[in-house]
């Protein structure tokens, strides 16, 4: 009973230690899964705490639990629209771009580690694939904010490349302890069986676990145990009729969150905190998993390797993958930089060494120090390879709370709260209770706070900096008021005026009055066209928040995006290296 308790205990102290460490390396710009894995190494057995802890099979069953979960509330908070602009450029990543790596990364391991060609390719099978938990945590929580098309690549890339990773290692196992029987028709056969039945377990799923929450009437916090139980249980049966758990849970996700219900909010609200429970409990028991000094009987090899993947492997994989996809120079750098090892890699290298692989424990800590050093330097580097590289667009002001007022089952309102800033345009705004913004934009004032005091909306009351108003809204208007509220963009974000210009078109405005009001040369199908036309005409594709070209001395940049089309264009005039059309 003691031991009980003390496990407890340990257990508490180490993910209480961990979250407040979280706080401090936000600030200090260091990726904070880096932080859950650095507790769990210090506490281990080469570590202050001396825990001796080498249990593979309970690694293994934490670590597939917290990746399930992980993708599964990626894939809920995943819409439709973004699958619309980065679709084929992540699922190429997803397949040729891991077993390019892979490849490349063989043919260097094998020779650096003097090991047969077969354990090179199991290794970069192992360390082919990015992390889902690493690039979600450090593109949604890192302060970093992309075009839509570049975070789209990167997050369903992450969530979609597993399969294929899984794949890859399970194959070369075979080839290493069973060759006569791993033919290349049997591998193609599984790989098709994998992808086929994990997309179609996947669908059926999420249509399954969406009827059942719109049926059944439960307390809120039940929703999120309901899917989040669904969907391990979707997970664990596909893999048992052997296809590709990691796809399927990944798509029971992207079909529940894209069904806007009442119980769907219930659902996000909670399962944000279990995906950090996961991905915090799975870090800490990698951590724990590990033993450093073990990591330092081949450090060369494993910095010639984290180096050879970083450098070489990622961004010729990358390079390969993207060019069709008319991506700029920059943002196939950034891409390729953004290749994050986590989790994901050292539960494959776990693969190894419980099918009783010789030499596997030197796969294992050769891949722990690969993702060690990538959390590392990649991880705690991103932010400054985002400005370097000119990738980031403008920081949007947010409401300071938003919550979901469902009127039945399927239409909800919004309630907004904002916070004045001083010099914005809310500044002296009466605070009626009706406010028309220009055009269809039309909200209800319902509160106002100053001081600590309650304020109901009068028509002599006038709004003041530091106030925080309440208001009422359509869902989707959260976007369209917020710059109402804000001043100046912060001294260390990019000022939206820079980025976008300082005028604001809407999509529908005609692209003949653009061209003459401008001096523009149009073809006459372009002047026959809006200027959204003529802007994904020019891009050559569809367009996402952030994209841009140049017409003439005019650049344009699309703003604000609403289900996949475009709503507002920036313009500026005159267009330099600086401007988001530049290479």
């Amino acid at each position: 009973m003691t031991d009980t308790y003390t496990l407890l205990l340990l257990g508490g102290l180490l993910l209480g230690f961990s979250l407040l460490l979280v706080a401090i390396s936000s600030r200090a710009g260091f990726p904070l899964l880096l932080v859950f894995l650095g507790v769990g190494m210090l506490a281990g057995e080469d570590g202050l705490g001396g825990i001796r802890f080498d249990d593979f099979q309970l690694s293994f069953l934490v670590g597939n639990l917290a990746l399930a979960i992980i993708l599964l509330d990626g894939g809920l908070r995943t819409s439709l629209a973004t699958f619309r602009v980065a679709l084929a450029p992540a699922a190429t990543l997803a397949s040729w771009g891991v077993a390019a790596t892979a490849g490349m990364l063989a043919v260097f391991a094998a020779w650096l580690l003097d090991v047969d060609w077969r354990y090179g390719l199991l290794l970069g099978a192992i360390v082919g694939s990015t992390d889902a938990a690493a690039v979600f945590a450090q593109l949604r929580y890192g302060g970093v904010r992309l075009n839509e098309r570049m975070r789209a690549t990167l997050e369903i890339e992450s969530g979609a490349n597993d399969p294929m990773a899984v794949f890859l290692v399970v194959a070369m196992l075979d080839v290493l302890l069973q060759p006569a029987a791993a033919t290349l028709p049997k591998l193609a056969l599984s790989l098709a069986q994998q992808l086929g039945l994990g997309a179609v377990a996947g669908l059926f799923g999420g249509w399954v676990l969406t009827h059942l929450l719109r049926r059944l009437q439960l307390a809120e916090g039940l929703y999120a145990l309901l899917i989040a139980s669904g969907g391990v249980a979707v997970f664990a049966a596909t893999n048992q009729l052997g296809g590709s758990g990691f796809l399927a849970i990944y798509l029971t996700g992207l079909y529940i969150g894209n069904q806007r219900s009442r119980a769907v909010e219930h659902v996000l609200n909670v399962m944000d905190g279990l995906a950090w429970l996961a991905q915090a409990g799975m870090f800490l028991i990698l951590g724990l998993l590990v033993t450093p000094s073990q990591l330092l009987d081949h450090p060369w090899q494993a910095l010639g390797i984290a180096l050879f993947l970083m450098l070489v492997a990622r961004p010729l994989a990358v390079i390969s993958s993207l060019l069709p996809f008319r991506f700029k120079a920059r943002e196939i750098a950034f891409i390729s930089w953004v290749g994050l090892r986590g989790a994901v890699p050292i539960v494959l290298a776990v693969f190894p060494v419980m099918a009783g692989l010789p030499d596997s424990l030197l796969l294992f800590d050769v891949t722990f120090a690969v993702v060690l050093f990538s959390l590392l330097v990649q991880g705690s580097s991103t932010a400054g390879a985002a400005r370097l590289l000119r990738v980031l667009v403008p920081h949007r002001a947010e409401p300071v709370e938003r919550r979901e007022l469902w009127i039945g089952e399927q239409h909800s309102l919004e309630l907004l709260s904002f916070r004045v800033e001083p010099h914005s345009a809310a500044v002296g705004r009466t605070a009626s209770p009706r406010w028309q913004l220009g055009g269809d934009l039309e909200v209800q004032c319902v509160l106002l706070l100053r001081g600590g005091q309650e304020y109901f909306p009068d028509e002599n009351l006038h709004c003041e900096s530091d106030d925080v108003v309440w208001l009422i809204a359509t869902s989707g208007d959260a976007r369209r008021l917020a710059p109402l509220f804000s001043a100046e963009a912060p001294k260390d974000q990019l000022a939206a005026s820079a980025f976008f210009g300082e005028f604001v078109l809407e999509a529908a405005s005609s692209a003949a009055d653009l061209a003459a009001l401008y001096g523009l040369e149009l073809s006459e199908a372009e002047r026959a066209g809006t200027v959204a036309d003529l802007l994904e005409h020019r891009l050559g594709r569809r367009a996402a928040e952030g994209d841009g070209v140049a017409v003439g001395a005019v650049q344009l940049t699309v703003r604000d995006t609403e289900h996949g089309r475009i709503t507002r264009i920036g313009l500026k005039l005159g267009h330099g290296p600086s401007d988001p059309s530049g290479i």
